[in-house]
């Protein structure tokens, strides 16, 4: 078993994050596929962008194909199964449409390799999901589309493996840089006040924005345009959690970090990670301010795996890359292939 296969072996669904096309998304999946194949495991793999193609669509460059094994599970698109080189059992059709057709539950009924392109919308990919339990499935693998960060939710896997490498930047801090901002942003945790947490929980949906305090009492600002007031607000300034329901962005956030208000000892909540679009600088001047991030819901972010090859002819010193990933990040960082020498095996 792989070392990946070893930090990612307690969690049930497994997310594969990309922060860029050629990052080395598929060849740790392959790895992760091999290791559960090796324990006999019973699991299901599905992808919300099209994978398993021999050659990138978008940069002409080569790609791994897919290989699975006799008893995986999988959800595709019916127009690829003419491209899947495995004996098949249709297990269900799903009504989910793509660009490739309705999306297919089938068991492989020998081994070979496989092109997938499942469902887009989360609340499609959770409906998979339990489909795949229903037949059995143990683990789940979601192979995520490039920067497809709702893959960050906790809804839709108990877990994510963020993937990234050279193909990103041609500079490597860059690279680095990046990577472990957005891995700030997927090890974010709840607020630690249980009154807090349970009232914003409770009153979440009902308005734009939730005001809460460390006694749990709450209240609710309707639309974005009213934040800036009720923040800003006397009345209000013994709430020290904001919980904004849906994406925080730059443009919600912008208009407040420039006027009066005080962000001292606030915590700033989202549902998950994936609801936090704002950009570095933004988010930096938030902690200048003084305040904290949290999400109401947590994902664990299990690894960082990297690939020092680009897909643009050029490459990072792979010792150098990795000491510098794991210095920036928190979780294990791994080159899941140590013995890659081109920008074809990524």
């Amino acid at each position: 078993m792989t070392s990946l296969g070893l930090l990612t072996e307690k969690y049930t669904s497994l997310s594969m994050i990309g922060m860029c096309k050629n990052a080395g998304k598929t060849t740790a999946l392959n790895h992760l596929i091999a290791d559960l194949n090796d324990r006999h495991e019973t699991f299901a793999v599905t992808s919300v962008g099209r994978d398993g193609e021999s050659t990138d669509v978008v940069t002409g460059t080569k790609k791994p194909g897919i290989y699975i094994h006799e008893g995986t599970l999988i959800a595709t698109a019916a127009g690829l199964l003419e491209w899947c080189d495995i004996t098949k059992e249709i297990l269900a059709v799903t009504g989910m449409n793509t660009p490739m057709g309705e999306v297919v539950v089938i068991r492989a009924l020998s081994d070979g390799n496989v092109q997938l392109a499942g469902p887009s919308m989360n609340e499609q990919i959770i409906e998979i999901s339990g489909m795949f339990r229903a037949f059995g499935a143990q683990k789940i693998l979601i192979d995520g589309a490039v920067s497809r960060k709702t893959l960050g939710s906790a809804r839709v896997a108990e877990a994510a493996v963020l993937c990234t490498g050279a193909s990103y930047h041609k500079d490597m801090q860059t690279v680095v840089n990046h990577t472990a901002y957005f891995c700030r942003l997927l090890s974010l945790q709840p607020p630690k006040c249980g009154r807090a947490l349970s009232a914003i929980r409770a009153a979440a949906g009902s308005a734009k924005a939730v005001l809460a305090n460390d006694q749990g009492d709450v209240r609710r600002i309707k639309t974005a345009k009213e934040m800036s007031t009720a923040l800003g607000s006397r009345e209000n300034s013994g709430f020290n959690y904001i919980f904004v329901d849906g994406a925080l962005s730059d443009g919600i956030l912008k208009p407040l970090l420039m006027s009066n208000i005080s962000f001292r000892d606030k915590t700033v909540i989202t549902g998950d990670s994936s609801k936090i679009l704002l950009s570095p600088p933004v988010c930096e001047k938030l902690f200048v301010k003084g305040a904290r991030l949290a999400v109401l819901d947590p994902i664990s972010l299990a690894a960082v795996t990297i690939n020092p090859f680009s897909a643009y002819g050029y490459h990072f010193d792979k010792q150098e890359f990795l000491d510098r990933m794991s210095e920036a990040v928190e979780v294990p960082v791994i080159n899941v292939e140590e013995g890659i020498n081109d920008s074809t095996d990524v």
